[in-house]
């Protein structure tokens, strides 16, 4: 349940401003109360930005085994699977991969980045409870004020679940094919001033690729204390993952060939990781209608895997220690003008090491390749707020202004050899460490929408925003070949988008179309040196719609078309569209309770066809996914909920490439039968 001191950038909001599906059999007008993206409940109608919400009830309904099978609902979002829990993420963009190109995706939980700036991990999704979450907030292109670095493309916060009012716990059992088995169990409670709800959950997967199984554990603990003065809200969180990871299979469309489904060219290949995350978010209201929010947090993270896609299959060993603060002051100075100001800022202490035991190619040496640590400070200031310029016109505005450091030691030898100093045999190392260096990064952003109401139940809503991401610290220190220092200045995006929406009680849409400009693009380079120099252009049309035809029935659609183009000659011929960026996105959802106690859901889903390298010289083509989803509560207490995944048993990959002269996939399951029994007490 959503209080009044809502956890930072937890949103609950209508249709109107993203795809959230109903929690009640019966329409009902949309809520009018919103915690928007600037940290604090505005009304609904206030908010431009292209918003989705995954609501409570969707979660439960989905009951997912991997985030992409939640987050794939969004408009214009793809998360492509690979093996086990890991996942590459695609926002008004393609699928983004190699070092450091996850820093262009702001991952929170209550608001809170998963990782420190500057050391993003493409599978840090992971991390994060989201099964047994109140609410996915979804931004779709640059963030707002309140985020700053990493918020280039998008947005994904997780929100976590309050405690209750009264006594309340939660039970539930799962079971699925190649003995998959989940447990989740939750208790909430109030006394007085305090309220604590804590959550768990484990999952087995023995997996559907020979050797690729996992165990999975999180945990949740928050406390919330609401006095005279000040509320607090708290919480623990903590994850663990081993993993056994399947590699891909190669060859021209082996993922539809029902002998090698099943292949794992990568027995050895692990993956393990674990994280802790602490915050404690302490709320006043002040004079003359003014709120004062502050929030130290703390977070650990370790992470090892063997990195089977690389010869000779090093191991990587990384973490980060880091302590950090977010604070805001919100001030009311007339019923137009709402303004607001705050500091973040972070310490970081994080290290990374790859070895390598087996003999390889040449240019491959067995022992060290990397082991350096980096401490790294990170501060910002914003400033924003809301104007409302006249009875039907609302701006919503904010600037920020980042700093980053990071203080580089290397802690081998320095340049390109093996760690012992002799040369490779080939002449050159793939591996080079750079000698220890100090980097400053200074950069600004900025968003401002308009909301212009055109009738009761109609806006139109336009936003630009300039946003950038710094370096990765592993874009500056995990060099190769030659390059033994990377010369790198930020990435930055201009956006711009307009739509149209309405809201009415038992009908919403959201219709809206942008362009987004990327520039200082870091790439590798034929000399495989990182380096600033790409360019790439968005565009595209966004869609949904939700309708409550009967009271019993309603439908949803979401759907996108965009273009995604190399935007120079860096990489291959301007023009030339990105690699892995379906221009067609769809999900339909029927939802159907023909009884009180039962509850139907069909969902389908389209991914349009897509290039597999940047000279678009070969295709993935597009695929349907249909799921189905039954909800029997056989009493107030207990249910049964019955889900059926690829129904119709398709042929497909979750994601698809073409490198080093052959076609790579990470296959799709066939259709796959979960069954769930819950108890609510």
């Amino acid at each position: 349940m959503m209080t009044k001191y809502a956890t930072p950038l937890a949103i609950s909001i209508s249709l109107a401003s993203g795809l959230t599906l109903a929690t009640e059999d019966t329409p009902t007008a949309p809520e009018t109360v919103a915690v928007t993206a600037d940290r604090i409940e505005k009304q609904v109608n206030e908010q431009s930005l292209a918003l989705t919400i995954i609501s409570q009830e969707d979660i439960e309904s989905i009951g997912h085994t991997h985030i992409s099978q939640v987050l794939n609902q969004v408009p214009g979002v793809t998360i492509s699977r690979g093996n086990g829990q890991e996942s590459l993420t695609a926002m008004r963009s393609g699928v983004l991969t190699g070092t450091g190109s996850c820093g262009a995706f702001y991952f929170a939980e209550d608001g809170i980045p998963l990782r420190a700036p500057g050391f993003c991990n493409v599978n840090e999704l992971f991390d994060v409870n989201a099964e047994q979450a109140a609410r996915i907030e979804v931004i779709r292109g640059p963030g707002t004020a309140v985020h700053g670095t990493n918020a280039l493309n998008g947005v994904i916060n997780v929100i976590s679940q309050a405690p209750a009012t009264e006594a309340e716990s939660h039970l539930s059992i799962e079971a699925g094919p190649d003995k998959y088995g989940r447990i989740k169990a939750s208790h909430s409670d109030t006394n007085g001033k305090h309220g604590y709800r804590i959550s768990l959950q484990g999952n087995h997967d023995d997996g559907y690729k020979d050797e690729s199984g996992f165990d999975q554990q999180k945990m949740n603990l928050r406390h919330d204390y609401h006095g005279e003065t000040w509320n607090i809200q708290s919480m623990l969180a903590a994850s663990n993952l081993n993993q056994e990871t399947a590699g891909y299979i190669l060859g021209k469309d082996a993922y539809k060939d029902a002998s090698r489904k099943r292949e794992n060219p990568n027995p050895e290949a692990f993956r393990n990781s674990s994280s802790v995350r602490y915050y404690s978010r302490f709320e006043r209201e002040g004079e003359r209608d003014s709120r004062f929010i502050v929030t130290p947090y703390l977070r650990y993270t370790e992470m090892e895997f063997l990195q089977h896609f690389l010869p000779g299959t090093p191991l990587e060993e990384n973490g980060e220690r880091t302590a950090g603060l977010q604070s805001a002051f919100y001030q009311n100075y007339s019923e137009n003008v709402t303004l607001y100001n705050g500091f973040d800022m972070e310490v970081t202490k994080a290290y990374l090491k790859q070895s390598q035991n087996q003999a390889s190619f040449a240019a491959f040496p067995t022992g060290q390749h990397y082991d350096y640590e980096v401490d790294a400070l990170y501060g910002a200031w914003f400033v924003g707020g809301d104007w409302q310029a006249t009875s039907t016109t609302k701006v919503n505005f904010g600037g920020r202004y980042d700093i980053q450091f990071y203080d580089y030691d290397n802690l081998i030898l320095d340049g390109n050899s093996a760690a012992d100093g002799s040369a490779c045999p080939s002449g050159t190392c793939r591996y080079a460490r750079p000698v220890d260096d100090k980097e400053r990064f200074r950069n600004s952003s900025f968003n401002l929408g308009v909301i212009q109401n055109l009738s009761k139940h109609t806006d139109i809503v336009a936003n630009a925003a300039h946003g950038f991401r710094a370096p990765q610290a592993a874009e500056l220190y995990r060099l190769q070949a030659q390059q033994l220092n990377a010369d790198l200045e930020e990435e930055s995006l201009n956006s711009f988008e307009i739509g149209l929406r309405g809201s009415w009680d038992t009908f919403q849409y959201r219709i809206s179309t942008y362009w987004m400009h990327k520039n200082d693009v870091i790439i590798q380079d034929s000399n495989r040196s990182n380096v600033n120099g790409g360019k790439t252009i968005d565009r595209g049309v966004e869609a949904n719609f939700s309708w409550h035809i009967t009271p019993n029935l309603m439908w949803q659609l979401q759907a996108s078309y965009s273009k995604h183009q190399y935007d120079n000659d860096a990489l291959t011929t301007k023009g030339n569209e990105i690699d892995t960026a379906p221009r067609q996105l769809a999900g339909t959802l029927v939802r159907w309770s023909p009884f009180a106690s039962t509850r139907i859901e069909l969902e389908i889903q389209h991914q349009g066809e897509y290039f597999l390298e940047e000279d678009n010289l070969h295709r993935y083509p597009d695929h349907t996914l249909s799921n189905l989803r039954w909800r029997q509560q056989y009493s107030e207490q207990l249910y049964s909920v019955l889900r059926i995944n690829n129904l119709t048993d398709i042929d497909y990959a979750e994601r698809a490439d073409y490198a080093f002269g052959d076609y790579r996939y990470f296959i799709g399951e066939p259709r796959a039968i979960y069954l769930e029994l819950g108890v609510d007490f």
